[in-house]
């Protein structure tokens, strides 16, 4: 009696082990990435520094 209730438990306890799996997923990833970069560059020239660029432009 001892030896069925034994191997009953043993079954019982088998059955209800936790499984984990692990498997691959069949699409790859995808990963969007759109990106708007917008760039605004404000360049403040003195007046005096202005005047000097107009009379020598051969100089840049």
């Amino acid at each position: 009696m001892k030896i069925l209730l034994f191997m009953m438990l043993a079954i019982f306890i088998t059955n209800c082990a936790p499984t984990i799996t692990v498997a691959a997923p069949d699409k790859p990833i995808e990963i969007n990435l759109n990106v708007k970069i917008d760039h605004n560059i404000k360049v403040k020239v003195d007046k005096e520094l202005d005047s000097v660029m107009k009379e020598n432009e051969d100089i840049f």
